[in-house]
């Protein structure tokens, strides 16, 4: 006996990303800000006078990946629950990628599914974690390995967060544009290599470029399921180094910035990108003073943590690899002798 549940249709989750001064939002429902001490008393009077709700309330959670977790998660449940936060209710992601990342996810699970928006306030967020629908939080195992794709409503981006931005978050957020310009646009990186960051409206046509780029790829697989996972370039291993680190020696995008120097070392040794290619791309996360060595204590446990990534099956690891300067190949066909001579160059005793 059978019974068939007919499911197809057709679900618009499309939205607009507003590269721009903060404009004037109003909601009619009650609304959550969620934020960090660190964004809240250098922003959140300046959000505070940009928008208006039916009832408006401030979620704010500790500053820090190592707080990227269900305690957190919880904090933000608990607030919509005791508001009498309802489907019609709306959330606000107002920070950089953590805040991002943990409000989309409670938004994904509040009542089986509630509205949110974007706002960043880092440069890695504008570029990259605001835009996707990826949520998500960290558990003991690894990195984001609980979540859910959740498209925010919009995304604004306001350049004019990034000028309280402290350096190291700045080169940070740099690390994730090189990332996209490495694996989608050659010519952008040939921009990158020369670009002055300093300069307000260049860095406002860097971030539009590396927005589109990942619009782009977004629209073409949402899930993850081919293309998208490209973008994951340097975070294969940059994962690995954030759990050994327990998120408290590297930023996310510093992580990300040796993942790509080490993903980079296994594309050459496989005759996939230039020995030179790989030092135009060192040099330029260095002008950032992006680090791009880790000191490997254990490599044979550095190499088993691989299997932890969401990508990876019980028994192939699933890599993301240049091929040259703006192109990738998504592989899992990476030997582990080519691996294992790729972490030994990094291994504590090198």
């Amino acid at each position: 006996m059978q019974v068939h549940i007919e499911l197809k249709k057709v679900v618009d989750d499309s939205y607009d990303i507003t590269i721009d001064k903060l404009p004037k939002i109003y909601f009619d429902t009650k609304v959550a800000v969620v934020t960090n001490p660190t964004v809240s008393a250098l922003h959140l009077d300046y959000l505070l006078s940009n928008i208006s709700a039916k009832e408006l309330h401030v979620v704010t959670l500790k500053d820090g990946e190592e707080y990227k977790n269900q305690e957190s998660i919880d904090a933000i449940l608990d607030s919509l629950f005791e508001h009498r936060f309802n489907r019609k209710s709306m959330l606000i992601a107002f920070g950089g990628g953590v805040i991002g990342d943990m409000t989309g996810f409670a938004a994904s699970i509040y009542q089986r599914g509630i509205d949110f928006i974007q706002i960043p306030t880092t440069l890695l967020s504008q570029v990259d974690a605001s835009v996707g629908g990826k949520t998500g939080m960290n558990n003991k195992y690894g990195k984001n390995l609980v979540g859910a794709f959740h498209q925010p409503k919009a995304v604004y981006i306001d350049p004019s967060f990034l000028t309280t931005l402290p350096k190291r978050e700045f080169a940070a957020g740099v690390a994730e544009i090189v990332k996209m310009a490495v694996t989608f646009n050659k010519e952008f990186f040939e921009f990158l290599e020369s670009a002055d960051l300093s300069d307000a409206k260049v860095l406002q046509d860097v971030i539009k470029q590396a927005v589109e780029t990942k619009a782009n790829v977004v629209a073409e697989d949402e899930k993850e399921r081919g293309l998208r996972a490209a973008l994951n370039y340097g975070h294969t291993f940059g994962h690995v180094i954030e759990n050994e680190t327990k998120y408290k020696e590297f930023l996310h995008g510093e992580a990300v910035a040796i993942g790509m120097v080490m993903a980079n070392e296994t594309a050459v040794k496989m005759n996939l990108m230039s020995e030179k290619e790989a030092l135009r791309v060192k040099a330029l996360l260095e002008k950032y003073d992006l680090p791009t060595h880790y000191e490997i204590s254990d490599v044979n446990t550095f190499y088993e943590t691989f299997f932890l990534d969401k990508k990876s099956s019980d028994s192939a690891i699933t890599f993301i690899l240049p091929l040259g300067i703006g192109d990738v190949v998504i592989t899992d066909k990476v030997d582990r002798g080519t691996v294992m001579c790729v972490l030994n160059k990094f291994g504590k005793d090198k």
